[in-house]
């Protein structure tokens, strides 16, 4: 059966700190691994903006000694021009694995199903587990250990990121907090779902609607864009329903001493956080857009394993 990287608990714990043990072995030699070597290619599907993403996964592939073939949604039309099934047959006998940036995790799905091979979330409107991958990197490198440390996401609790920080945060054994409005709750089965994984890893999830509270001792604090992509009509209105939970430095003043600071990027500055914390000394956001492509290739190289029943990656 072909193993698929669609959503953050697609991996088991073990599975996981694997991952990110390669990603920080090619982080500290980059071409000790070419499990694309032929070359082989490895399609990009990218529906919706893109630039680190983009970026991460041509770089990562071809330090893979892999082809990457970036395929261009709006030309493409999958869904619309042709079925997702017939996409993935088509594309699916040509690549070595799929990566689709695109809007609806049932498409993504779907794709899995039909394409025979790996197919990874680049990002859907549900999650974004690759950027996770590089975030739980990054507090790795910093604090040493993920298992125990509280990590405080501020903002849209009902985004692709947070839901994301709960599955992945919870299976890494950390303490998640989502600090948002009534109103932007994260969805509820994703929240139950966490909630089962973290009683098994030692984490915890919660969710919390004062940003003081809810910042409070932290070891990380995220935040993210309150208007995702397509969301952009929205703004006027989510800066008000926001407002108070923007990172300034006296809300990192709440959280622990050495606290970091992540963002998945693109930011805001002045909206969901300030100029002083996001370019401060505790903002760690250069080493986190840079490690999607360290975290991305593990991801890549554990896959074609896992799926050749091998483990030379």
């Amino acid at each position: 059966m072909t193993r698929h990287f669609l959503r953050d608990d697609d991996v088991t714990p073990a599975e996981q700190a694997e991952i990110l043990d390669l990603a920080a072995r090619l982080k500290a030699d980059r071409f000790a691994a070419a499990p694309l070597a032929g070359p082989q290619t490895v399609a990009l599907i990218m529906d919706k903006p893109t630039l680190r993403t983009q970026t991460s996964f041509t770089v990562g592939v071809t330090e893979l000694q892999g082809a990457p073939f970036l395929v261009d949604g709006a030309k493409a039309q999958i869904g619309t021009r042709e079925s997702v099934p017939d996409v993935a047959r088509i594309i699916g006998r040509q690549v070595a694995a799929i990566v689709w940036r695109t809007y609806a995790q049932s498409d993504l799905e779907t794709m899995a199903q039909y394409a025979g091979v790996p197919v990874i979330n680049a990002l859907t409107d549900d999650f974004h587990p690759c950027q996770l991958l590089a975030d739980l990197l990054t507090i790795r490198e910093h604090k040493g250990t993920l298992a125990g440390l509280t990590l405080s996401y501020l903002g849209d609790g009902a985004n692709n990121m947070a839901h994301s920080y709960l599955l992945a945060g919870a299976t890494a054994g950390m303490n998640v907090r989502i600090v948002t409005p009534a109103a932007y709750q994260p969805r509820q089965d994703i929240l139950a779902e966490a909630a089962r994984i973290a009683a098994a890893t030692g984490g915890s999830v919660s969710v919390l609607a004062e940003p003081g509270e809810g910042a409070a001792g932290a070891d990380v604090v995220v935040t993210d864009t309150w208007a995702s992509m397509g969301q952009e009509d929205e703004k006027e209105a989510r800066a008000v329903a926001f407002a108070g939970y923007t990172v300034t430095a006296e809300l990192m003043a709440t959280a622990a001493p050495d606290a970091i600071f992540l963002h998945c990027l693109p930011a805001y500055r002045g909206y969901e956080v300030t100029a002083e914390v996001i370019d401060g000394p505790q903002s760690v956001i250069w080493d986190e857009a840079e490690n999607r492509l360290h975290a991305q290739k593990a991801l890549l190289a554990w896959l074609l394993a896992e799926n050749e029943g091998g483990t030379d990656a």
